[in-house]
């Protein structure tokens, strides 16, 4: 028995089955349309993101400030250094014989000045004297004169006294002048804090601080980056030796298309990825600030868009974020990584602009202001050597 042969599709049936493919199409697109729609309305608005964000850090440049051979290098290139580490050491030798003058001349200085004060007492005993012999010349010129009547003195010999008396009040009159002269060099003074040996000690203390200068240390907790010096290498004041990156304080600095940044405010919480640890870790911060120009605005060479033709380009701005420290302490990043970043709008209430603040954004140990070793030996050096000069 033969089976029916299968019949073709009419025309219209098959018009019907393209209408409801074309339907089925049209309900797909307005359904998704409307799912795009709603999570755009519900959430999608409320955030903004890139990739175009890249970590940050300050890089502190350690530099020579003074002028010497590198003797030793202590850290290597990646090394972690902790604040007041040493990191270079230059040859002391020449510090050691600025040191050595400075200490010597304190020494003469103090014996010079102490002198000073001597001549005091000798411009005194001088000045004393001549008064003395003032006194003796005009009692001697007073009986020879009540006398020079009566002939017993030639006249001659009066007017000898009275030249002498003459000479006499001169030599005083000098005396008195070199006093004066002796008691401005140290009136009001002392060997400790006249101006001469004050100077001295400053020399002294300047000197010390060149000394200390030859050990140089890093001036923060950090991570050796770019060494360009060697062993044996002549330095001169301000050369670059190298960096050190404290990784402990990374930001990021995210660059937002310029139609992005309308509901961006600083203190808004941003959500961020990084390529080197994947969707595996998520970091937290804050919007900190926004550059005050666009990127292109601080180029080397910036756009000059009066000139020839033109085609608008879209903009991008930094804007810098801030990390929570516990995060990059558990997963450090390094300058330069690349980073997704995610703002939440929600809260629009911060300002745009940052609050002048005070706040030192970065800062190293500076030298003290006083060394206690330096001011005892030049308190040796003066105590010892107005002792010998009074003596």
């Amino acid at each position: 028995m033969n089976s029916p042969a299968p019949t073709a599709d009419t025309p219209a049936e098959g018009m019907s089955n393209r209408r409801r493919g074309l339907i089925v199409l049209a309900a797909i697109v307005v359904v998704g349309a409307l799912a795009w729609g709603v999570y755009w309305f519900l959430h999608g608005r409320w955030f903004v993101s890139t990739e175009n964000a890249y970590a940050g850090a300050t890089i502190v440049q350690v530099t020579a400030e003074i002028p010497g051979t590198i003797r030793a290098m202590h850290p290597r290139e990646t090394d972690s250094v902790k604040a007041g580490q040493t990191l270079i050491e230059l040859d002391p030798a020449d510090a050691k014989v600025a040191m050595d003058a400075a200490l010597a001349d304190l020494a003469s200085t103090v014996r010079q000045v102490s002198g000073s004060f001597a001549q005091v007492e000798r411009a005194r005993a001088q000045l004393a004297a001549r008064n003395v012999e003032l006194r003796r010349a005009r009692e001697d010129f007073a009986r020879r004169n009540s006398i020079a009547s009566a002939g017993a003195v030639s006249s001659e010999e009066v007017a000898h006294a009275r030249e002498t008396i003459d000479a006499l009040e001169a030599a005083v009159r000098a005396a008195q002048e070199d006093l004066n002269v002796a008691l401005t060099q140290t009136q009001g003074t002392s060997v400790e804090q006249h101006p001469l040996v004050q100077r001295a000690a400053t020399r002294v203390r300047d000197a010390a601080l060149t000394l200390t200068r030859t050990t140089i240390a890093s001036p923060v907790d950090g991570v050796v980056a770019k060494k360009g010096v060697q062993v044996g290498q002549r330095v001169a004041p301000g050369t670059p030796l190298l960096a050190v990156v404290p990784l402990a304080d990374v930001w990021v600095d995210a660059n937002f298309k310029e139609v992005q940044l309308q509901h961006m405010r600083i203190g808004q919480p941003v959500t961020l990825r990084a390529d080197l640890y994947g969707s595996n870790v998520t970091f937290h911060g804050k919007v900190k600030g926004f550059s005050p120009g666009t990127g292109a605005a601080f180029a080397l060479l910036p756009a000059q868009n009066a000139s020839g033709n033109w085609i608008k380009i879209v903009q991008r701005v930094p804007v810098r974020i801030v990390l929570d420290a516990a995060e990059t302490e558990a997963h450090p990043l390094r300058v330069g990584l690349s980073m997704n970043v995610e703002v939440d709008l929600h809260d629009q209430t911060g300002p745009v602009l940052g609050v002048p603040t005070q706040d030192v954004a970065a800062s190293m140990p500076a030298h003290p202001a006083s060394d206690p070793a330096v001011e005892a030996t030049v308190a040796r050096i003066i105590a010892q050597n107005t002792h010998h000069a009074s003596r």
